[in-house]
């Protein structure tokens, strides 16, 4: 199954910056592989992240999206960005909340063209 899941800074600030974003695309790989599902695309602007992930059916998504925010949120404050430093407070990476959409109708073509369009933070 294909998912198009959206996370988004806790604060809505922008914090994420190239270098937060390509550690983050390693770690949220890395989380997938753990669950047997794959990371096909990524990417995010300085607020929030994109992913579309291919996972199997007898995986719970919020399991999965569970360890995607929790995992990354921790190596992510590990690394100790001085750009997260100084927006965030407290021990939260992400918002609460989440996006995850079904992405079984749409032509995952659309679906890589919309992440890759993302603007990116250089």
């Amino acid at each position: 199954m294909h998912v198009h899941l959206v996370f988004i800074a806790k604060y809505r600030r922008g914090v994420f910056t190239k270098r937060v974003l390509d550690d983050l695309k390693q770690i949220f790989a890395s989380v997938c592989a753990d669950f047997s599902a794959e990371l096909t695309e990524f990417d995010g602007e300085d607020d929030h992240v994109h992913l579309l992930v291919i996972y199997p059916p007898k995986i719970a998504i919020s399991s999965l999206v569970n360890s995607l925010k929790g995992v990354s949120s921790r190596l992510i404050r590990k690394k100790d960005y001085p750009e997260l430093r100084k927006k965030l407070f407290g021990n939260a990476l992400w918002s609460p909340s989440y996006f995850a959409g079904s992405c079984g109708g749409a032509p995952i073509s659309v679906l890589r063209q919309y992440i890759e369009n993302q603007r990116s933070p250089s």
